[in-house]
């Protein structure tokens, strides 16, 4: 079943520069991976220091798979460093619980 991740981060504008090509290789690494659907990063209107991902897998096992990966890993490392602490996720699926 196909899942959407929701990534939020705030990134202070004086480090924007160091950390917008992280989210860039991320995503150019993300798109390589099995299971990997889509992906969009938004910057919000009424706080531009705050950014919002949203990708979609195949499934669960395929977002584990690519968030547990040493590839990924390492640069998520520098963006955490950079950004002062650990990047939360959010993952949905789609349907009701009946």
């Amino acid at each position: 079943m196909a899942v959407k991740v929701l990534i939020k981060r705030k990134v202070p504008l004086n480090k924007a520069k160091e950390i917008i090509p992280l989210f860039r290789k991320l995503r150019i690494l993300a798109t390589e991976q099995p299971g990997y659907i889509s992906g969009e990063t938004m910057r919000r209107l009424d706080k531009p220091d705050e950014y919002l991902v949203i990708s979609t897998w195949e499934s669960s096992e395929a977002w584990k798979t690519w968030v547990e990966s040493a590839e990924r890993n390492a640069v998520q490392d520098e963006l955490d460093a950079l950004l002062g602490g650990k990047t939360e996720y959010e993952i949905y699926h789609y349907g009701f619980v009946e």
